[in-house]
């Protein structure tokens, strides 16, 4: 087996296609700072320990939402469903007033939660290390849900769009049986 020769300079553009490739689940990081609502869209979130209950995900050292998020000591991850596509792109968007049409409710710890997500994890910041221009932050998880949603698939993305699992594999299906 041949590999290709490698270089030590990855490009960011071919960097960034080439993790297109994998698909991940879409959330919404949010938080409460001094009484207003923030949040962003994150999807490079995961899970890191069982026990204790520890989440992880990670955003850019530039972010405007996250300073706020850390003053307030504490987060909420909402698990997007694919009906939530426009809450992704609205959270997505830098400056712009996210939660202006948004409805929420407070969690136990008083992050926002927003209805028709999946689930919802409440979480206190465990620790935050600096990798690269990105932040790494570690959640404890304090709460969660458990109820039954009535959205039951998740929001995908994958090669740098939305993708629905349901629609592949029917569609998938359907070319099977031609």
């Amino acid at each position: 087996m041949t590999l290709s020769s490698t270089s030590s300079v990855i490009e960011p553009a071919r960097f960034r296609e080439a993790l297109g490739h994998y698909a991940s689940g879409i959330t919404v990081i949010s938080s409460l700072d001094e009484g207003e609502p923030v949040g962003f869209t994150c999807q490079s979130f995961y899970s890191v320990s069982m026990n204790p209950p520890l989440v992880s995900f990670s955003v850019k050292s530039s972010s405007f939402s996250y300073p706020r998020i850390r003053r307030a000591g504490r987060f909420a991850v909402n698990i997007l469903s694919a009906e939530q596509e426009a809450i992704s792109n609205l959270f997505a968007r830098q400056g712009a007033d996210k939660w202006k049409d948004v409805q929420w409710q407070a969690s136990p710890l008083g992050n926002p939660i927003i209805p028709g997500s999946l689930r919802w994890l409440d979480c206190e910041i465990h620790a935050e290390h600096a990798a690269g221009d990105h932040l790494i932050v570690i959640g404890e998880v304090r709460a969660l849900n458990v109820k039954e949603t009535t959205a039951s698939r998740p929001l995908l993305y994958f090669r740098g769009e939305y993708c629905d699992i349901a629609e592949q594999s029917t569609q998938i299906h359907a070319s099977q049986n031609r």
